[in-house]
Parts: C-alpha cells; structure tokens; sequence
C-alpha cells in the first residue's frame, strides 16, 4: 500500500480505534467541513483565523460575542459534552445497522446514559435526512401502511384509550413511493416515505403530484384513493385479494421496505411515538437508498457526515417545547 493513502476504517472496530484519538477525530472533522483547508468562522463566515492547539478551537479576528469555536458549532454536536470519540463510532452504528439499534444497545457501547444516547441518535437522524426537488420518473410504485401497536398487545385501559374502531384505528398513516432503478438503470431502486396521518385521496394524491412527474408510469393497489390518477399518470391497479403481480404491475418493492420499517420499530424500538415517527422513516430510507453504496459502510458514514453542517437538534425542539420555554 502506498504511504500517501490514507487508511480508513471499514468496519465498526477499526472505526472504534480510529477515532480513539481525539486529534484524529478533529483532524477527520476538519478536512470534510473544510475540504480546501481554510477554516472558516461559523457566527461571521471570516476567514481571519487561529488555531488555538491547547484549547483544540479556532479563534475568529472580527469582532463578534463569539470568537472562539471548536468543531462542533454549527452542526449535529454543538453544545454536546460528549466527544467525538464517542459520536462518531454512534454515527457509524446506526447508518450501518440495517435494522437499526436502539439506544439502550447505545449507551451500554459508549458508557453513556440512555438518555443522552436517545438525543444522540435523533440528532443524527437529523443529518440522515434527505430532501430533494428532483421528481420520480419512469417505473414508480406508491403505497401506504400502518404503524402502530396491535391491540391485542396493549394493556386494557391503553387500548380503550386508543382503539375506538376496527383495523388501522390508532395507528399512524405512513405513505411511500419507490422509483425502481432510480435516476440510472443501473441504480438500486430508492424511496420516498412520509407520515400522512390519513389515507384519505386529497392527501395521498397531493403527494404523488408533489414527487412524481406527469405521465410516469405508477403502480398502486386497489385502494379509493387512488381513483383519478390516470388523468395525469399511467396509472396500473394491482388488487391484492386476487394477486400481489401481474407482470410488472405490483408493488413488491414498497413490501419489502416496509417489512424492512417494521421489523426496525417492532424489533429494535419496540415502542415509536407518533410526533417522532418521521425521524425513524428518514433513518430507515436512508439506509435503504444507500444499500449499494459504492464505498460501503465508510461511504455511507461519510455521507451522513458531509450533512451535519447547519443543523442543529435542541432538546426542547425534540420534545416539543419551544426554546423559549424555561
């Protein structure tokens, strides 16, 4: 191997060993938030800067209530005492873990508490989303399920509370659509997944006008709310009471990922709030987009990683308070 590449660490162990050293942690952080080596400051922008080697910060020359600054202003870490050496083997496990893993798994690894684990994991959960502007085109199946517990499994006076009607009552409406192949044929299909909290055709169809071009080809199943699509869609109808294919009309792969969610939530999470459902659907998309990473576990790693820039997770903001409130 040449001396000049640099090793990198392919597996959770060499990863754990990597950032052991908090220079290295640092130095990692450093060269991806500022690729072409000028430190920038985070409050004014100026490049004016110092490296304070003693204290592991930058100090800023304009005047401003913030001069110094370490690498964690701005991004997913800011105001965290943990260390990187401990935030960055969190980032690695739950990007790789295919069905997740929870934050008691969490704290036990990195000796923190569950608490502090459970913020750790939604703050990343902020940089694993995924936005975009660009609409599905070609192939695209459309979807929708429920997450919730089963009543059979809930104590009684949980289940009065919640259960007031048959099938999907106290449940939350999760939609997704799945483009096969993706932008490039020889791309793995990826996902789109929303919680719509109804099911009902002006929330389900807003959707697919919002994500999917005109004139695509769509493939759903059997449900109302579907009705109307062909004015702007090639749309097929797949009825699952009389089979789950008809040559290319199906929506098999939207199955698989769904049965991939839940397995996550009902084996690894157990329990999911509805307020916070849509953190563990950016989780789970994430991971499934990204499955045929070219660079593998570090590429993915170094995706999420490349997005902790200008976004910030407070604990109030978690738990739905709002910053101002004491």
């Amino acid at each position: 191997m040449d001396k000049n590449t640099p090793v990198v660490p392919e597996t959770l162990v060499e990863a754990v060993r990597f950032f052991s050293d908090p220079d290295i942690c640092l130095t990692f952080l450093a060269s991806l938030r500022w690729p072409d080596g000028n430190v920038a400051c985070p409050t004014c922008g100026s490049q004016r800067v110092i490296f304070l080697k003693n204290q592991q910060r930058w100090k800023c020359y304009e005047r401003h209530p913030r001069p110094q600054f370490s690498i964690k202003v701005g991004t997913i870490f800011e105001d965290s005492p943990i260390g990187l050496d401990k935030w960055l083997p969190a980032v690695w496990m739950i990007v790789n873990d295919k069905n997740g893993i929870s934050s008691y798994e969490v704290a036990r690894a990195l000796g923190v508490t569950q608490k502090s684990a459970w913020f750790m994991m939604h703050r990343i959960r902020l940089a694993m989303q995924r936005g975009g502007f660009d609409k599905f085109s070609g192939d695209v199946e459309i979807d929708e399920t429920f997450i919730g517990g089963k009543a059979r499994n809930m104590h009684a006076h949980r289940r009065a509370a919640k259960i007031k009607g048959t099938g999907p009552m106290g449940k939350s409406a999760v939609m997704g659509l799945l483009e096969r192949h993706g932008p490039d044929k020889a791309k793995a299909s990826r996902v789109r997944v929303m919680h719509v909290g109804t099911t009902r055709k002006r929330i389900l169809q807003a959707a697919v006008r919002e994500h999917v071009e005109r004139g695509t080809n769509v493939y759903t199943d059997a449900l109302k709310s579907y009705d109307g699509l062909a004015h702007e869609y090639t749309h097929q109808v797949i009825d699952h009471a009389e089979a789950y294919a008809r040559g290319s009309v199906h929506t098999n792969g939207l199955e698989n990922f769904w049965s991939l969610l839940k397995r996550a939530i009902k084996g690894t999470y157990v329990s999911v709030e509805p307020f916070h459902l849509f953190r563990y659907l950016d989780e789970q998309a994430f991971r499934f987009n990204e499955r045929k990473h070219p660079r593998g576990d570090f590429g993915r790693f170094l995706d999420v990683l490349r997005s902790i820039v200008g976004r910030r997770l407070t604990y109030k903001e978690l738990i739905g308070q709002s910053p101002a409130i004491a």
